[in-house]
């Protein structure tokens, strides 16, 4: 029995070391877990702190880029009015040149037809000029034309006897 109490004790010292290891190690561990939770917490403080400052410059950019976009809208407003009263003179002075380009076309078509008109005149004028004066140079062909003949007779007769000369026959030519 002795024995027996013995071994259990023994069995029992042993567990109560195995507790106690495992409690020490559930020590260090909860230790660990404490540094580590702690070091989270610094982590989680510090990304709080970036978080903020991060969130304050950007807003701080947001009211910058809102108030140059303010601004340059202001400066497009102004020069979209610009070139709109800039385009409405454009327009007017396009109107205005266009009724002057009309006023001309109409002007130039009348001086052209007054110009064909009086060139047709002319050319009526100069055809009855020219026909007076081809019918003058015809009467006086008529006139010279029985004189020419017997000259070009003479002249073809002469030639023709030259060509028999020179033993060619004329007819071949």
């Amino acid at each position: 029995m002795h024995r027996l109490a013995q071994l259990e004790n023994e069995l029992l010292r042993d567990h109560l070391a195995l507790q106690r290891n495992e409690a020490r190690r559930a020590k260090a561990s909860e230790d660990q877990l404490k540094q580590r939770l702690q070091e989270l917490e610094a982590e989680l403080e510090g990304a709080r702190r970036e978080g903020k400052a991060i969130y304050t410059e950007m807003s701080r950019q947001r009211r910058a880029l809102q108030e140059e976009m303010e601004t340059r809208s202001r400066q497009l407003e102004e020069e979209v009015k610009g070139l709109r009263e800039k385009l409405d003179k454009c327009q007017r002075e396009a109107e205005d040149a266009e009724r002057e380009a009309k006023q001309a076309l109409g002007e130039r078509d009348r001086t052209l037809a007054q110009l064909r008109a009086h060139v047709a005149d002319m050319e009526a004028k100069y055809e009855e000029i020219l026909h007076g004066s081809l019918d003058r140079l015809l009467d006086k062909l008529r006139a010279v034309k029985p004189q020419w003949d017997g000259a070009l007779l003479k002249l073809h007769a002469r030639y023709k006897e030259q060509l028999r000369q020179f033993g060619l026959n004329p007819l071949d030519l």
